[in-house]
Formats: structure tokens, C-alpha cells, sequence
């Protein structure tokens, strides 16, 4: 597993998404612990979770529970495993998603959070979701009161644009560590926040990062196959013997040293899979040509 940075913390260069393990549709214990335990023994040191990853009518913090047992349960060392959540969204009993950055919410969200992942600081805190409702300087705020007070020990933020990681930069320094938006070949509209996360040495962590990858076998052809956009990954696939999943993963890992994705799973077999593109490189031909496939990002 190469590795990469995280603010000061060096951390395996794909992480693991636990959002499929805790959300509806599910699976059931034995096989979300398993496939966590697959990713750790894959090389996988960062897991990244939230306090609204339930389903609905769920309780908060279901996601994080999930994730606090998979490692006590695991019979390996995880001390180098960084766990990272975040806080400022909900769920609504009819599964949709609220938002809520109110700095004595985030406070309150925080320590909770902290209880269920084990009562020490949080190794990574990020700020969910800018809330139209409250300014978001005022968010970040309460993002800095938590690194003061100990309770988080780095910071990151999601679903940002660029104005919005300067001023988090401004306000919380060099203990803003993450960018977390979505990303993927599919949907690259976050181009710009990639570039300044280059520029500045953050972490840039795009969610849903298998966007535009349909479901597929390295047997016979699959739907994206014909698809001008997103058929290359999967002809470099065939030719490397890989899914083309993992290409996707590794065309990410070639976009910036500072990117870092964190693929969900739900099942062993694909947290492994998603694992093995930290050793794949994709020779410049192979970037070209999947560059070159790509609709103008």
C-alpha cells in the first residue's frame, strides 16, 4: 500500500467509505465487520464515517458504533488507523438529509461523537455540509473551539468551493488538513477545489469517487463499454486484468499527490479490490487515453 499525507499523519493512499455499511440497504454485522476487517488487512488506515450515516429513523452515530466495533473485533494492530467523521447533517424519517451548522449543534455533534468512536479526540472532524442558515465562518468557529478544547485533533470540511476552504484556511490554520467533495470521472465540477488543495497541501478526499463506473465484469462487454466517456477505463482494465473500478482509483491517485479516495464497500471482496489501486500505475499512455475519453471537466 503506498501511503500519503493527512495534515501530519501518514495514511494508506485509498481509504475505505463505511457510508454503504450504515445507511439503508445495509448488510448485516458479520459481513460490514468483514469488510472493514478486509480493507485493514489490506492495507487500508483511514475510515471515514459520520453521525448521520443511520437509516432512516435510525439514531446518530449508528455509522460511527459500526465502525468503533469493527475495530475492537479486529484481531490486527490498528494503531495507525486514522478514523475520520463528520458533523452538521441529518437524516429525516423519510430518508432525507438535513443540515445543521449551528456551532453549539457542532459542538454538542462533536462530543458525541467522540463518546461512540471511544472517548478520546477525534483523529479527523469534518464540517459535513456549509449550512445556508448560519454563516459559515461562524461554523468554523466552532470547529476551532473543538480543536482548542482537544476534543478534535485536525479539521476538515466537505461540499465546499474554493472561497469557502480559504476562509477555513484563514480561521483554522494549518489544522484544516481535508477537502472532502464529490468527484469522480463522471463528475468533475470540483476541478477548481482540487487545484487549490494541490496548491495549498491538503488532503483532497472525493466522495463517490467510482462515479460514471457502472457495475461490471472483466468477462464480456457492459453497458459503459459503449459509452465514449468512460468505456477507456474499462479497455485499460481488460488489458491490465484489473476491474475497472480499480483503474478509476488509480486515475484518481494520478490527479494530485494530495488526493486520497475513500471508496465505499459493502461487501469483502470490494474493499479489497478498491485496496489494490494504491499499487496500480497507470503508465502516461493509459492517462492519456482515459483523459483523452473524458468530457471537459
Amino acid at each position: 500500500m503506498r501511503h500519503r499525507m493527512l495534515g501530519d499523519v501518514r495514511v494508506g493512499a485509498v481509504g475505505l467509505g463505511t457510508m454503504p455499511l450504515s445507511i439503508e440497504g445495509r448488510p448485516d454485522e458479520a459481513r460490514a465487520f468483514a469488510t472493514v476487517h478486509a480493507a485493514l488487512d489490506a492495507g487500508v488506515t483511514l475510515l471515514d464515517t459520520a453521525d448521520s450515516y443511520h437509516p432512516p429513523g435510525g439514531d446518530p452515530g449508528e455509522g460511527e458504533v459500526l465502525v468503533a466495533r469493527a475495530l475492537a473485533a479486529y484481531g490486527g494492530n490498528t494503531d495507525d488507523v486514522l478514523v475520520a467523521t463528520k458533523g452538521g447533517r441529518g437524516r429525516t424519517d423519510d430518508g432525507g438529509w438535513t443540515v445543521d451548522g449551528r456551532p453549539g449543534h457542532l459542538r454538542r455533534a462533536a462530543q458525541a461523537s467522540a463518546r461512540r468512536l471511544g472517548g478520546g479526540a477525534i483523529g479527523l472532524y469534518q464540517l459535513h455540509k456549509p449550512d445556508p442558515a448560519v454563516p459559515y465562518a461562524e461554523s468554523l468557529g466552532a470547529i476551532r473551539e473543538l480543536l482548542d478544547a482537544g476534543t478534535v485533533r485536525l479539521a476538515g470540511i466537505s461540499n465546499v468551493d474554493t472561497g469557502q476552504i480559504l476562509l477555513a484556511r484563514e480561521i483554522l490554520g494549518d489544522r484544516l488538513v481535508s477537502v472532502q467533495n464529490r468527484y469522480s470521472p463522471a463528475v468533475r465540477d470540483s476541478e477548481p477545489e482540487l487545484r487549490l488543495c494541490a496548491g495549498l497541501g491538503l488532503a483532497f478526499l472525493p466522495w463517490s469517487p467510482l462515479g460514471g463506473i457502472s457495475r461490471s465484469s472483466l468477462d464480456g462487454a457492459s453497458a459503459q463499454e459503449e459509452d465514449a466517456a468512460f468505456g477507456a477505463f474499462h479497455r485499460v482494465a481488460r488489458a491490465r486484468g484489473v476491474s475497472p473500478q480499480r483503474v478509476a482509483l488509480a486515475w484518481h491517485l494520478s490527479r494530485s499527490a494530495t488526493v486520497l479516495p475513500i471508496p465505499g464497500a459493502g461487501r469483502p471482496e470490494s474493499a479489497r479490490d478498491s485496496a489494490g489501486a494504491a499499487a496500480l500505475e497507470l503508465s502516461a499512455e493509459e492517462l492519456s487515453a482515459l483523459e483523452g475519453s473524458l468530457p471537459v471537466g
